[in-house]
Formats: structure tokens, C-alpha cells, sequence
């Protein structure tokens, strides 16, 4: 099945290049191209990256309670490397989760101590899930 959108952008110049790939799913091989857009006008529109990183977790400001550390992508957990009460160091391995079928290791952001921990190993993990505190 094949779906097309048309769509109309105005006032901005764009060079097109277009990428070949050749992609597996279940076995078969498919060859895609993929059309990149790159603005030739200073008025250009920002360009979304294309792939999360794991080595560098997504983490906010917590209100109360300190560093929030939340999963970066959907996966398993596999391993939870920190309890309640451990002191950690920035780059500390928290946890280990397999995504994509890839083992990832979460990494702390922050120095501080472990206030909470929410991940269990064996759960599944959702994107934006929280999984550890760090004060």
C-alpha cells in the first residue's frame, strides 16, 4: 500500500537530495528513498533529528525531590544497577534495558543520591517513563 501527501510551502527555497536505502523487515529486502530538504534560504524551518541517543538520558528539573531521570525510549529492563540511598556520579550506570533488540545502558546526568527508584527489573518501560531520582 502506497500513501502520497501533496502539501505547499511558500516563500522558502529548498535543494532536494534523495538517499537510497535498502531496509530488512521479516526478512524481506525493500529498497526506500528517502528525500532530505535542506533550506537554501535563511528563513529556513528547524530540522527535527532523526534518532534518540541513549548515552545521554532525557532529564528534567524536578519541582521537589531533585533530577528526574525519565526513559528515552520504549524497552525492557533488564538490570537496575542503584537502590534508595546510593551515592552516584555523573556517567554512573543506573540501569541496563533492551530496546530494538539492543542492550542500552542509562547513565546518570547528574552527582547526587538516589531519593527514588521506580524501575523494576523484567518491567517494560514506556518512553517519558520515570525510572529514577536522583537529589
Amino acid at each position: 500500500m502506497t500513501y502520497f501527501y501533496a502539501f505547499k510551502l511558500t516563500n522558502l527555497k529548498y535543494k532536494n537530495i534523495m538517499k537510497k536505502y535498502v531496509i530488512t523487515v521479516n526478512g524481506n529486502k525493500y529498497e526506500v528513498e528517502v528525500e532530505e530538504t535542506l533550506s537554501t534560504s535563511s528563513n529556513s524551518a528547524p530540522v527535527a533529528k532523526t534518532a534518540p541517543t541513549t548515552s545521554a538520558p532525557k532529564a528534567s528539573k524536578a519541582t521537589e525531590g531533585g533530577q528526574k531521570v525519565n526513559a528515552p525510549m520504549p524497552g525492557n529492563i533488564l538490570k537496575v544497577a542503584v537502590n534508595v540511598g546510593d551515592v552516584v556520579k555523573k556517567g554512573q550506570l543506573l540501569l541496563q534495558f533492551e530496546a530494538m533488540k539492543m542492550e542500552n545502558d542509562l547513565t546518570s546526568p547528574v552527582d547526587g543520591t538516589i531519593t527514588e527508584v521506580k524501575a523494576v527489573a523484567g518491567n517494560i518501560m514506556a518512553a517519558g517513563d520515570l525510572l529514577v531520582v536522583i537529589g
